[in-house]
């Protein structure tokens, strides 16, 4: 089977999207879903959405479809009614961008893969259907205030920029590193009320699911994630129990929920509220870096990378990974 794909190159596409006369949305969905054929469904999703002008990054998979996409707002009403034309997708909530600003995507990425969230489990391991318990912002604001287990489903360069108050936010890079992790700090808390909560809510869903398997009783997720708790706050008056900043993927900068700075440079130490993936390709690991640490550094988690990253690209991409965490190596 063919795979169609968009050839433009990333100065082409960006440039593109800069010369468009119309605004965009930023939206993301996920589904979990029987999906028989991923690359046909694939490639019938690309060929819909592509005519659309919808750009974005989409995994498709047997076990459902993740999504995080620009769509032209002019379209949103038929990409909507082009979504809920498919069976497997009918219905699926989208989560509206809190702010829109700079270009979040230069062109449409749809690949299909084993997994649409990998968790390095066996398959099988445990029913990724059987959920927890969904709740609104009220619902959860309301269960903190009861004294709920909280627990952030995200990696630690996104929990170090902002969280709900008393959260537990352990300390991994990935969500296969953070399944196990999370049922260490639980130990002994199966029969307390458990609050996940991620960006959108892909990974607590997933993470609900697994915490059931293990015996935990009162298992809830924030319904549409943090994305979807800012909208419901502010339509609804709510205090923000989230403090700081969103990471997003798409490219934007971090959605601010509330003005708190909660991040800290991992670097210097001092206030940051910035994400930031290294410059030596071969490193690339994401940290939090302060404008003059970065500016020191040439954007580089540590001296080697520094060195490298001040390199031709080619010759950075000669070394393997060895600088893992690097950023833990504080030089500027």
């Amino acid at each position: 089977m063919i795979r169609k794909a968009n050839k433009r190159s990333k100065e082409q596409g960006i440039a593109r999207v800069q010369a468009e006369p119309f605004s965009r949305t930023s939206i993301s969905f996920y589904k979990y879903a029987n999906i028989v054929d991923p690359e046909l469904f694939r490639n019938t999703l690309y060929d819909e959405w592509e005519a659309l002008g919808v750009l974005g990054r989409v995994y498709v998979a047997k076990e459902g479809i993740n999504a995080q996409l620009s769509v032209p707002a002019h379209s949103m009403e038929t990409f909507r009614a082009m979504v809920d034309a498919h069976k497997e997708l009918t219905g699926v909530p989208f989560k509206i961008g809190v702010e829109e600003a700079g270009i979040s995507f230069w062109k449409l990425t749809i690949k299909s893969k084993r997994f649409i969230l990998a968790d390095g489990l066996p398959d099988n391991e445990y029913d990724v259907t059987d959920v927890g318990t969904h709740l609104t912002a009220k619902e959860f604001n309301d269960a903190i205030e009861d004294g709920a287990v909280v627990v952030d489903m995200r990696n630690n360069y996104e929990s170090d920029i902002g969280h709900f108050e008393g959260a537990i936010c352990p300390d991994v890079t990935t969500f296969r590193e953070e399944l196990p992790v999370v049922l260490g700090e639980l130990k002994g808390k199966e029969e307390e009320k458990v609050l996940l909560y991620c960006t959108g809510g892909i990974r607590c869903e997933k993470a609900s699911a697994y915490l059931k398997h293990h015996g935990f009783k009162d298992v809830n997720q924030l319904h549409g994630g943090i994305i979807d708790y800012k909208h419901q706050i502010e339509r609804e008056g709510l205090e923000s129990k989230y403090k700081g900043a969103n990471f997003v993927f798409d490219g934007r900068a971090p959605e601010q929920i509330t003005d708190d700075v909660l991040g800290t440079c991992y670097q210097c130490k001092g206030t940051a509220n910035t994400p930031t993936n290294c410059t030596n390709q071969a490193c690339h690991v994401l940290f939090i870096q302060c404008e003059p640490c970065s500016n020191e550094m040439n954007g580089a988690c540590s001296l080697d990378c520094k060195t490298l990253s001040l390199k031709p690209k080619e010759e950075q991409r000669k070394h393997a990974r060895t600088l893992q965490g690097g950023y833990k190596i504080v030089a500027r």
